[in-house]
C-alpha cells in the first residue's frame, strides 16, 4: 500500500485530523493530486432524486439588489445567471473548464479573433419564446454599450462585432486574438435573456427555475421550470432564497432546520458543524481572495512607499490561522490565485516585517498619519476581526490604524470604491486575464484602487492575444509582480470555499470556482431519498 493509501486509510478511519492529513500530504508532495470531493467525507456520489423545496439562506443580498446583470455587485444575484433563472453561453465546469451551456459549440480561427458559437435548438425562455442568435447578441450588446457601467464591460470591449449568421450560429469578431474567450461569456453577469428586455426583476431566462417572487434584500421564491432544456439538472421542486447576512442568524436557521445550506459559515466555529449530527461541511480547495483595496488616488495611498509600509505590516500567517482557522492559504498581494493557470509560485512571498514598514513609513514621512481601515462583515466573515488584528501587527511597526466599522447593508454601494482603504473580496477568475481585466487594468469598471500602470496595462492587452504558452507565462509572471510590488492593493490571505448544509443535501464534485458549487447548488444539488 503507498504512502498516499495509507494516510486515505488513517483519516477515514478517524486515527489522524484533517489538519493532520492534509500536513503529512504536503510533506509528500501529493496535495495537489487530491481530489477535493474526497477531502469532504460527507459528500456522498448517488443517483439524483427529484422534488422537495430547496431552502437557502445567503450572506450576500441587500436591499439595493436588482435582477439587472449590469448591477450584479452580490452573491446572490449572481447565483441568478448559474442555471438558477437563468444560463449563460458557456458553463463553467468543477474542474475550472469552459464547457458548452446555451451555446451547443464553438470554434476559433487559428489567430483567436474570429469565434463561431452554434447555438442549442429548441430551448426556451420562460415566457415561452424561444431562444435565438438575436436574443444572445441583444443579451451581449447589454453589456457594450457607450454608457453601459457594466461591470464586464472591460471583458465585452474586446468584441468588434457580434454578426448573426442563422438563427442558431453567431460569430464574434474581435479586435485582438483572445484564448480565453469563451470564460468570458461564462461570467455570472453575462446571462441570456430575451431581447428588447427592459423590466429584469421579472427574471425571464432559460434556468432551471421560473421566478416567482422576488424582494431585494429578503427573498426570493422559484418554482421549477418543467421545460428545462438541461437534462440530470434543477431536481427540486421549489427553490427559497432568504437573505440572512448575519452569520449567527444564518447558522442557528440551518441548526434548526429552517434552511437546508448556508454559505460563509464562521470559520472558527465550522469544526463544530462538522460534527453536528445531521449537519455536513463543506470545503473545496478555492480562490476566495480576501482583499484590502487602497485608492491610489488618494493621498496618502498615492505614495508606493505608503502602501509598500501597510504590506509589510500584516501578519499572513497569524490572520490565516486566526481568521481563516487554516481553510485557505497566504495571500502574496496579487489576484491570482494558486488554481489558476499561470499562477506566480516562484514570486518571492511578502512576509511580516514591521522594521521595513516602519522605515518605508518614516520614508514617507507618514508615522504620525493615522489610517482609517473602513471594515465590515459585509465584506467577509472575519472582516472586522482581521482589521482588528492587523491594527495590532501595525502597531508594532509604529503605525497607527483606526478601524471604521460600517453598516453591512449598503456597504458595497457606500464603502467599497468610496472610501480611500476598505476590506473587500473577490472570486478568484478562471483566468488570469479575466481577474486583471475585471478588477487591474486602467478602464475596468471594477478597479477599486483606482490603479493605472503603463507597463501593466501594456502587458495586459499583448499577453491576451499570445498564443505561445511559455511566453504567455512569463508576461502573466511580471504582471503579478507588478501588482505585488506596486499595487495599491493587500492580500493577506486566500480562503478555500466553505458551505454548511443539512445531510439530507447530496451534490457530487462541488466546483471551487465560486461558494455554493460555483453558485450552482439550486441547479445542482438535491435531497436524499
Amino acid at each position: 500500500m503507498s504512502s498516499h493509501e495509507k494516510l486515505k486509510q488513517m483519516w477515514a478511519e478517524g486515527r489522524i485530523t484533517r489538519r493532520e492529513f492534509l500536513a503529512r500530504c504536503s510533506a509528500l508532495g501529493i496535495t495537489a493530486t487530491l481530489s477535493p470531493f474526497f477531502l469532504n467525507s460527507s459528500a456522498r456520489a448517488a443517483v439524483p432524486q427529484e422534488g422537495g423545496v430547496f431552502k437557502l439562506g445567503m450572506a450576500g443580498g441587500h436591499t439595493s439588489n436588482s435582477l439587472d446583470p449590469v448591477t450584479f455587485n452580490d452573491v446572490m444575484m449572481q447565483m441568478t445567471s448559474m442555471g438558477f433563472l437563468r444560463n449563460c453561453l458557456v458553463e463553467q465546469d468543477h474542474n475550472g473548464r469552459a464547457i458548452p451551456e446555451l451555446a451547443e459549440s464553438w470554434e476559433p480561427s487559428p489567430d483567436a479573433k474570429q469565434w463561431t458559437f452554434k447555438l442549442r435548438k429548441g430551448v426556451e425562455f420562460h415566457n415561452g419564446k424561444t431562444m435565438e442568435a438575436d436574443d444572445v447578441i441583444f443579451s451581449i450588446d447589454y453589456h457594450r454599450g457607450e454608457k453601459s457601467k457594466s461591470p464586464i464591460k472591460a471583458l465585452v470591449k474586446i468584441i468588434q462585432e457580434i454578426k448573426k449568421i442563422d438563427k442558431h450560429t453567431i460569430r464574434f469578431n474581435l479586435k485582438n486574438g483572445s484564448a480565453d474567450f469563451p470564460y468570458v461569456l461564462a461570467s455570472t453577469r453575462s446571462p441570456i435573456f430575451p431581447t428588447g428586455t427592459t423590466d429584469f426583476n421579472k427574471g425571464i431566462g432559460t434556468g432551471g427555475y421560473i421566478l416567482e417572487s422576488f424582494e431585494p434584500g429578503v427573498r426570493l421564491l422559484a418554482k421549477k421550470n418543467p421545460n428545462y432544456w438541461k437534462e440530470g439538472r434543477a431536481h427540486f421542486d421549489a427553490v427559497e432564497v432568504t437573505v440572512i447576512n448575519d452569520t449567527i442568524a444564518r447558522t442557528t436557521a440551518l441548526k434548526t432546520g429552517q434552511i437546508h445550506a448556508m454559505n460563509r459559515p464562521d470559520r472558527k466555529t465550522a469544526h463544530l458543524l462538522k460534527r453536528q449530527p445531521g449537519l455536513q461541511l463543506i470545503e473545496v480547495p478555492g480562490g476566495l481572495l480576501y482583499t484590502f483595496p487602497m485608492l491610489v488616488d488618494v493621498p496618502p495611498y498615492t505614495d508606493n512607499d505608503v502602501r509598500l509600509a501597510l504590506k509589510y505590516s500584516v501578519d499572513r500567517e497569524q490572520m490565516l490561522d486566526t481568521v481563516l482557522h487554516g481553510y485557505g492559504a497566504i495571500g502574496n498581494d496579487h489576484p491570482v490565485a494558486p488554481i489558476v493557470k499561470f499562477y506566480a509560485e516562484d514570486l518571492p512571498q511578502r512576509n511580516y516585517d514591521p522594521d521595513k514598514a516602519r522605515f518605508l513609513m518614516k520614508k514617507a514621512g507618514k508615522l504620525d498619519h493615522t489610517f482609517k481601515l473602513h471594515t465590515s462583515n459585509a465584506a467577509f466573515d472575519g472582516a472586522v476581526d482581521a482589521a482588528t488584528l492587523w491594527k495590532e501587527h501595525a502597531a508594532k511597526a509604529g503605525i497607527d490604524i483606526q478601524i471604521v466599522r460600517e453598516p453591512q447593508d449598503g456597504y458595497w454601494n457606500n464603502v467599497w470604491m468610496n472610501k480611500p482603504w476598505c476590506a473587500c473580496f473577490w472570486f478568484s477568475r478562471a483566468t488570469a486575464d479575466w481577474m486583471f481585466s475585471v478588477a487591474y487594468a486602467e478602464d475596468a469598471e471594477w478597479n477599486d484602487m483606482h490603479w493605472k500602470h503603463e507597463r501593466f496595462n501594456k502587458l495586459l492587452n499583448e499577453a491576451r492575444a499570445v498564443l505561445d504558452e511559455q511566453k504567455r507565462d512569463e508576461m502573466y509572471q511580471e504582471m503579478q509582480k507588478i501588482v505585488r510590488d506596486e499595487g495599491g492593493v493587500v492580500i493577506p490571505m486566500v480562503a478555500n470555499m466553505l458551505d454548511a448544509a443539512s445531510d439530507k443535501v447530496r451534490f457530487e464534485n462541488p466546483a471551487g470556482n465560486w461558494e455554493l458549487d460555483g453558485l450552482r447548488c439550486c441547479e445542482r444539488w438535491w435531497f436524499d431519498s
